[in-house]
């Protein structure tokens, strides 16, 4: 952006620490193995920005994952599976913190933080098994949490940035989430491009196969960039 003199980067890192899933194109293995305690890889990359934005919650939902404890490649790595994904994700964004505090520029770098943007696959209760496809409304039902909206998950990174804050590192929650909730009907359902050809089955089952996880464009995430972009002219 010549005119304004600015770079934007969008930096694929799913887990923010080091993991099997960092190439941007080929992510896809069968085990997911995340290096709970590398980052460095990842954070070098950041150490001259001006805005650093920060989100990591869906990936973290596979149950299917192994933690490492020590650096891809190295012969002395622990590996150890963890079923807990509360407790994988706390370790995560621990690691995550520690840089942060030791590493970020203060007087330099604003940090944001999104929170988690919720996904339609159920409808409004676990009994309910109309996802997104076919909806054309969004829900009306004031003060609205969605089932499948992991609170919980919420609650650990909105601790870590609070202790975070305590230490001086000063840093913005951007909560997105109840907002997009109510959205059901922003997702691209069944018109999007996939990566694998759509079979015959799913072609008589559309609403097996419908993305219920990611936004239109434009659309939802949209208006999170308006509520960033009053955060930065603003502070």
């Amino acid at each position: 952006m010549k005119d304004y003199n600015a770079t934007i980067a969008f930096y694929w890192s799913p887990f923010i620490v080091e993991s099997n899933d960092d190439d941007p194109y080929v992510h896809r293995p069968i085990d997911r193995v995340i290096g709970v305690k590398s980052i460095e890889k990842h954070a070098r990359n950041w150490n001259d920005a001006d805005i650093l934005v920060f989100d990591s919650f869906m990936w973290w939902l596979d149950p299917k994952m192994t933690l490492m404890l020590g650096s891809f490649g190295s012969t002395d790595a622990v590996y150890k599976k963890v079923e807990m994904k509360l407790r994988r994700y706390e370790m995560a964004l621990n690691t995550w913190s520690e840089w942060l505090e030791i590493n970020i520029n203060r007087t330099k770098t604003k940090l944001f933080f999104m929170s988690l943007s919720p996904y339609h696959d159920i409808g409004e209760s676990y009994e309910d098994k109309q996802n997104c496809y076919n909806e054309s409304e969004p829900i009306s039902k004031e003060g609205y949490w969605g089932v499948a909206t992991d609170r919980s998950m919420m609650q650990v990174a909105e601790s870590t940035i609070k202790k975070l804050q305590k230490r001086g590192v000063k840093m913005e929650y951007l909560n997105i989430t109840q907002m997009s909730d109510y959205r059901r009907d922003a997702h691209p359902s069944i018109y999007r491009r996939y990566f694998n050809p759509i079979t015959e089955e799913q072609l008589r089952n559309p609403r097996d196969y419908s993305d219920c996880v990611h936004w239109c464009l434009p659309g939802v995430p949209d208006l999170w960039n308006q509520i960033l972009y009053s955060y930065i002219i603003n502070s």
